[in-house]
């Protein structure tokens, strides 16, 4: 049997998704329990600082990497060139925060916010593609963008990375057109006929995006913010593990597809936990 067809991303498709933690080793034992997770050094011996590879099923699914500032979260967005991306986030209205640096062999990088003041990385791969594994228990599903002024957001993303928004495709759905033909001609043949149902487009979709009106208010104490979701399968059965981890239930909710809950992890980095259960 031939290896699989390596997973890739486009310029302007969320590719990767790491945890800044300020006790890597309490993250490795949470998340290990949780999504069944193992982990490896990225960093070579002797080199300063970590960044844990976390693996399910043998397939990169995200990152821990100790911060000693902040706690969270983050979502990278995949770049032809990470300096020339960085170049148009500036002229865009965004901010870069960090510019833009190797990180190894692996790829190069950059820590930006958009114009409402929420924070991304790019990433301009190499070595490290992005996440081998997706849409399956214990893996990344989703990234999700809130933010007080959609329209704003939308018009920063459109112009950086060419994404739009299309109402027959429901709400909150982001697209990069192309990205389908992408999924079908590489990692994903069998995307269109999964999909058949669907409106057209869907297999496009790449975000999401919620208009949140406390995002942004610092009366509320909440950013814009990209939040995250991961796929389990059973939600009932995922939060209570999780609560027994040290983590806490912030809600729960039932969308016509998904059952979810967003849960803060013992060291205070919020995520959705999202079974994939559509009604009927």
């Amino acid at each position: 049997m031939s290896d699989p067809i390596p997973r890739t991303y486009p310029q302007g498709v969320p590719c990767w998704v790491d945890l800044q933690a300020p006790d890597p080793d309490a993250a490795q034992k949470f998340y290990g329990a949780l999504f069944g997770w193992t982990f490896t050094e990225a960093m070579p011996p002797g080199a300063p600082g970590s960044y844990l590879i976390a693996s399910l099923s043998g397939a990169d699914a995200a990152a821990i990497a100790p911060r000693g500032d902040s706690v969270g979260w983050v979502s990278y967005i995949a770049c032809d060139d990470a300096d020339a991306t960085a170049d148009a986030v500036i002229r865009s209205g965004g901010s870069v925060t960090s510019p833009p640096e190797d990180a190894g062999p692996g790829g190069r990088a950059a820590t930006c916010a958009d114009p409402q003041g929420a924070m991304f990385r790019l990433w301009q791969p190499r070595r490290r593609l992005g996440a081998q594994i997706v849409n399956a228990p214990g893996a990344w599903n989703f990234s999700d963008l809130h933010t007080p002024d959609a329209t704003a957001a939308l018009a920063f993303y459109g112009e950086v990375f060419g994404w739009r928004l299309d109402p027959d495709l429901g709400a909150g759905m982001i697209r990069l057109p192309g990205y389908g033909e992408h999924l079908a001609s590489t990692s994903d043949p069998d995307i269109h006929e999964r999909q058949r149902f669907a409106p057209a487009g869907f297999a496009d979709v790449i975000a999401g995006i919620t208009v949140d009106d406390t995002a942004g208010n610092p009366a509320a104490g909440r950013p814009a913010s990209w939040q995250i979701r991961f796929t389990v399968a059973d939600r009932d059965q995922s939060v209570a593990l999780a609560e027994r981890l040290g983590a806490h239930v912030v809600s729960n909710g039932d969308t016509p597809w998904t059952r979810e809950a967003r849960i803060v992890d013992p060291q205070g980095a919020e995520l959705i936990l999202s079974q994939f259960a559509p009604r009927g």
